[in-house]
């Protein structure tokens, strides 16, 4: 089976190459200039695609990400479809996943890897802490979909916490994929402005409760000051054994976003050396804002030139 399996994924692939490079511009053209139109983010349609694609594999099961991912104007399942088809048919003639999606063994993680890998390394602190915290904070949301899954449905409170326009586009687009979102207070937040504790407050938000703070794919486009500060308020705002998890980059990364990233819109600008020493340089930036180091994913780190980031737990 596994050989008629590789077969029949080369075979489509050679027949159906002229639709993967019609499906790669049908995802482009949704994820840059339709996102540009709508004012929302284009970076943040690629965690929806990975949890779409991470679905259909049998990876990580998640509908709601399905059927967000289904209707958001901004992507397209066809484009995705006629990519991954071929890959697709054979996982499901041999039930073993090949060349993409994969989870990669720890600290081998390529940057192909990074969305499906910086995924699981959240959801393995997330399922451990929830047991312990009575509130759920996504900071910059975007389009994830861990509040409506099974594992946050056990009486902790939800906030996301986005940009105003992003959250209009969410809203809509889970109200017409039937994504039942009443159990969600959404928080209006801009990072570099607004002050966030204000904000979650206003909202409901009770500062002498344990809080799970997810701050996933956002630091790389904050400043230093931002970080610091969002670090600090936490710390100082948030009831003790509150945990923030977080994505943090090496500077090689970022530097080599940089151009493509202004060029698009969005600028990258937060990131950490993580080259000779990145344990030392991870507890050194949060020892620095008096949060202690939980569970700690680098990502890449066997590589020649060291990790290009860090999943990491931070404790209050």
């Amino acid at each position: 089976m596994l050989l008629l399996a590789f077969v029949a994924f080369v075979v489509l692939q050679i027949v159906c190459f002229p639709l993967l490079i019609v499906g790669i511009l049908l995802v482009t053209y949704k994820q840059m200039v339709v996102s540009k139109r709508l004012g929302v983010s284009g970076t943040a349609i690629e965690v929806i695609n990975g949890r779409w694609t991470m679905h259909i594999f049998g990876m990580r099961p998640d509908s709601a990400a399905a059927r967000l991912a289904g209707v958001l104007p901004n992507t397209s399942l066809l484009g995705l479809w006629l990519v991954l088809f071929p890959l697709w048919v054979k996982y499901k003639l041999s039930g073993t996943l090949f060349l993409y999606p994969r989870v990669p063994k720890e600290g081998s993680e390529t940057l192909a890897d990074f969305v499906i890998a910086r995924t699981h390394y959240f959801d393995r602190i997330i399922e451990r802490v929830t047991a312990d915290v009575d509130q759920f904070v996504v900071l910059g949301a975007g389009y994830d979909t861990r509040c409506y899954s099974e594992l946050m449905r056990n009486g902790i409170r939800c906030f996301e916490v986005d940009q105003a326009v992003t959250q209009q586009l969410k809203t809509a687009s889970l109200e017409r994929a039937g994504v039942g979102a009443a159990h969600v207070t959404f928080v209006e937040v801009d990072f570099n402005r607004d002050d966030l504790f204000e904000k979650l407050q206003a909202r409901g938000y009770d500062t002498t409760k344990r809080t799970l703070f997810l701050w996933e794919g956002v630091t790389l486009y904050l400043s230093e000051e931002t970080v610091r500060k969002t670090l600090r308020d936490v710390r100082a705002c948030a009831s003790t054994g509150s945990v923030v998890l977080a994505d943090i980059y090496a500077d090689r990364m970022i530097n080599s976003m940089k151009a493509a990233a202004k060029y698009i819109g969005e600028p990258v600008d937060f990131s950490l050396s993580l080259a000779t020493d990145c344990d030392g340089d991870l507890s050194g930036f949060l020892g620095s804002e008096g949060l202690a180091i939980g569970e700690t994913y680098f990502l890449g780190k066997t590589h020649d030139k060291g990790p290009y980031g860090v999943v990491v737990e931070m404790r209050t």
